[in-house]
Order: structure tokens, then C-alpha cells, then sequence
């Protein structure tokens, strides 16, 4: 995909998010969040409803094809033809939303042969987008300015006092291991996508994470970090996260 083509897909796809961050808003201000359970046993609520259609009347207008958690199932004998898609999560951190600490985000990846290649991240609380493409950087855009992200040198799993985020929802024994096994870290927690992005601002070193997520979890963000040197490798190897698996399910990994 030429470079034309890629900025006009990352003008729609901020433009999606910060309209989905609306909707989402529009929600948690209000008294009812209608939460339900989905049939994994985790939250679903009014505003992932509403940002999920808001994200998708923008998008298929593009013309590709979209891929979203709150979209109906598509099954890999069609995706797998797919060059190009929309991978979206309409509302990453449903549990922090409705927890209502503001650390939810918008999440839009666009993906070409199982590589993100443009990630929009938004945080609607804040008002802070976080969006990048391949080749041309990685920024911040917030009410007022817009700012490049700078490039973070990758840390050494050796050094003295890294500084280690995780999921305030997810802690496990595993991450807890991997902590341990650090000198002298520093715990810095968050939620959803956010993770990633205190990395990529220079906040937090080392992303471990050895518990569930899906693949709409980590795309966008994964083409955010990719732009500032930085990079989401699966668990005990050096082999980096891959889209549209027949099973949506991500590896564990580790983003530093």
C-alpha cells in the first residue's frame, strides 16, 4: 500500500476513533451502563455497543474488510484471503470502564498480510489519541498540539530497576514469577492499551504479558510501539505477534 493511501486511511481511522470516544462518553456520564455478560463471562455494556457502530459506519466506507470484538464472528476460511482489514476494539477495558477509573481506550489497527501497519489508539477520558503508520512515526494528538513520539532505545532484562507495567485486572502468578525474577523493579500499573503506550511515551520499560488477550486487544498499539523502536515478541522467543491466526487468540508475550 503506497504512502497516499495509508495517511488517508489514518485520517478516517482517527476520525473513527475520536467519534467512537464520543459515543463512549456519552455513556459512561450517563446512570445506566446496561452491562450484560457475553458468553466468555466478560462485560459488555452500552458504550461498547455504540462505539462498535460508530467505528464501522466510517470504516466501510474504505472499502476493506473489518474484523472487530463486538462484530459478528468471521470464520478463517474467509479471512485468510484477506491482504488487508480493519482489526478493532470498540472499547478495550470494558472492566476499567465500568470501574470508571478512565483507563479505557478506542483501539483501530489496519493489517496487511498479518502485520499492523497503522495503529489509532484513543483514550477518551483524556482526549489523547495516540496513532501512527509504517514508515512516518508515531504522534500524540491532544486538544490542543499534536506531538511526535520519540524514539525509545529497547531495555536490557538485565538492567537494575526497570520499570515493569501491568494489568491492573490480570496480575497472575506467572507475571508475578517474571517480576521476581528482575533487579529491583518497579511496578507501574494500567489498563487496557495503555500499557503499550507508556511504553511508547518513555513511562515504563518492559510490558510482560503471560495471561489471555485477543488480537484486538494488542494491534493498534503494536503499530504505535513499532514505530518508536520498540517491538511485542511472544514469550520466550524472539518472534513477533502475528495477525489473523486461524485462532484469535494472542500468545503470551512481552513488549520491550
Amino acid at each position: 500500500m503506497d504512502e497516499t493511501r495509508l495517511q488517508k486511511l489514518l485520517t478516517i481511522a482517527i476520525r473513527a476513533a475520536e467519534l467512537a470516544s464520543n459515543k463512549i462518553l456519552e455513556v459512561y456520564n450517563s446512570a445506566d451502563f446496561q452491562v450484560n455478560l457475553k458468553d466468555d463471562n466478560s462485560p459488555l455494556t452500552l458504550a461498547d455497543k455504540k462505539s462498535h457502530v460508530a467505528i464501522e459506519e466510517l470504516l466501510k466506507e474504505t472499502g476493506i474488510p473489518i474484523l472487530s470484538e463486538e462484530g459478528k464472528s468471521i470464520p478463517y476460511a474467509v479471512r485468510k484471503d484477506w491482504k488487508y482489514f480493519w482489526l478493532i476494539d470498540p472499547l478495550d477495558g470494558t472492566k476499567e470502564f465500568i470501574k470508571r477509573n478512565g483507563e479505557f481506550t478506542v483501539n483501530i489497527a489496519l493489517i496487511e498480510d498479518q502485520t499492523p501497519i497503522l495503529g489509532v489508539v484513543a483514550v477518551p477520558v483524556t482526549c489523547e489519541v495516540y496513532y501512527s503508520s509504517r514508515g512516518s512515526g508515531a504522534f500524540i494528538k491532544r486538544p490542543d498540539f499534536v506531538s511526535p513520539i520519540s524514539r525509545r532505545t529497547p531495555a536490557d532484562l538485565s538492567n537494575k530497576g526497570l520499570r515493569i507495567v501491568a494489568s491492573r485486572s490480570h496480575m497472575n502468578e506467572e507475571t508475578e514469577t517474571f517480576i521476581g525474577s528482575l533487579d529491583s523493579p518497579e511496578l507501574i500499573s494500567a489498563g487496557s492499551s495503555l500499557k503499550f503506550m507508556l511504553l511508547a511515551m518513555g513511562n515504563a520499560d518492559v510490558y510482560p504479558r503471560f495471561a489471555p488477550t485477543m488480537e484486538w486487544d494488542t494491534a493498534a498499539a503494536h503499530a504505535v510501539v513499532r514505530e518508536v523502536g520498540l517491538n511485542v515478541f511472544q514469550q520466550n522467543t524472539m518472534n513477533q505477534m502475528v495477525y489473523n491466526k486461524p485462532d484469535l487468540l494472542n500468545p503470551y508475550f512481552i513488549c520491550y
